[in-house]
């Protein structure tokens, strides 16, 4: 199985995420240092979100402890990173 990063997370990506770090969407904007309405539209697709607004939001996601799996037949995925020794 390929844990080859990814260069652009899905909304459920960001969903996924959350719910493994038990994160609200308030905090992750806050994290993330984005208003509240872009973190919901992003998830819930509700308009285009800027690259930069992705982008804010997975590096947060990654700080916060998860990593993002490329697409390997299976689809993209996320899990909780190996925490380094």
């Amino acid at each position: 199985m390929s844990t080859k990063n990814v260069d652009v997370i899905t909304a459920a990506q960001s969903r996924g995420a959350r719910a493994l770090l038990n994160m609200t969407q308030p905090e992750l904007a806050e994290r993330a240092g984005l208003g509240l309405s872009t973190v919901v539209d992003f998830e819930k697709s509700r308009r285009k979100v800027s690259i930069d607004a992705i982008s804010a939001i997975q590096r947060a996601l990654v700080s916060a402890g998860v990593k993002f799996i490329h697409e390997n037949g299976g689809g993209a995925g996320v899990r909780l990173s190996t925490p380094k020794k």
